[in-house]
């Protein structure tokens, strides 16, 4: 079993439930070493400075913010440290919204909140109320040195602790051009729209949906230490544009094509077919 992060408690009120936050992820992501063609040793980075072109050792090394073009305030790790939050082993719910209040862009990385032996009771009264209530709670969290926002909310048997984003790490909408809210969609577009999503339409199993390009990275890694050589990959025939195609033209045949296939492999969703407008 993996070992806990972070050992604390749930506060709200003068309630107080003792938990363990795991992470509720795993990481898949491939990673490589970069090495010499030639002789296949490791490429090491040297720190070097930008004015005087020689290498810098560690203990000459410190923290800067640069606040003008080339002009930076330096801080010590003391300074840092004197500014950190106090890590207080508890997450503090502060208030209870809605869960279909929250936008689902300021959800970031969830964590299982398992309950100390003393504490399963309480634990499972709050994750009744919250499910019952259809609620969350909104808290603040230290995990080691940062001050998080969090949302705790019930999942099957487990309160999980979703970090979420602050207001101002998301970019504004308006910085963006899209289209108005307003837009006039004709209403044979919509209808033959609706009927395509529902035709695609079936329950989520998120087990059906597989890395696919991370399976045949490994496979290709595993036959080339066994010496044996991959074959390449067959190239997907693509779907040309539809000629003289207009918007109802694609949704027809795309929905025509729904009902004798079926929905996308989790390999990835049929190619579009390029709409002229």
């Amino acid at each position: 079993m993996a070992h806990a992060i972070w050992t604390g408690s749930i506060n709200f009120g003068l309630v107080m439930i003792p938990v363990k936050l795991f992470s509720a992820v795993t990481e898949n992501e491939l990673h490589f070493n970069q090495l010499h063609k030639k002789d296949q040793g490791r490429i090491n980075y040297k720190r070097v400075c930008s004015k005087d072109g020689k290498e810098v050792p560690w203990s000459e090394i410190v923290k800067g913010y640069e606040i003008e073009d080339e002009r930076y305030v330096v801080l010590t790790d003391e300074d840092l440290k004197s500014a950190a939050v106090e890590a207080t082993q508890s997450v503090n719910i502060l208030q209870f919204v809605n869960l279909d209040e929250i936008n689902p862009m300021f959800f970031d990385k969830p964590y299982y909140l398992e309950p100390e032996k003393k504490g399963q009771h309480v634990y499972a009264l709050l994750r009744e109320a919250l499910r019952k209530a259809n609620k969350v709670g909104i808290a603040k969290v230290v995990i080691r040195t940062k001050e998080y926002l969090a949302a705790v909310r019930p999942q099957g048997d487990a309160l999980v602790l979703e970090l979420m984003r602050f207001a101002n790490e998301l970019m504004a909408a308006d910085d963006y051009k899209f289209p108005p809210s307003n837009e006039k969609i004709p209403a044979p577009e919509l209808k033959m729209a609706s009927m395509l999503i529902d035709s695609l339409s079936s329950p989520f199993k998120p087990e059906e949906y597989k890395d696919t390009y991370r399976d045949a990275v490994l496979k290709m890694i595993e036959n080339r230490s066994r010496g044996k050589v991959s074959k390449k990959a067959a190239t997907r025939p693509t779907k040309e544009t539809v000629k003289g195609s207009d918007l109802m033209d694609v949704l027809q045949q795309s929905l025509r094509e729904s009902k004798t296939k079926t929905r996308p492999s989790s390999n990835g969703a049929r190619k579009p077919v390029k709409v002229r407008k």
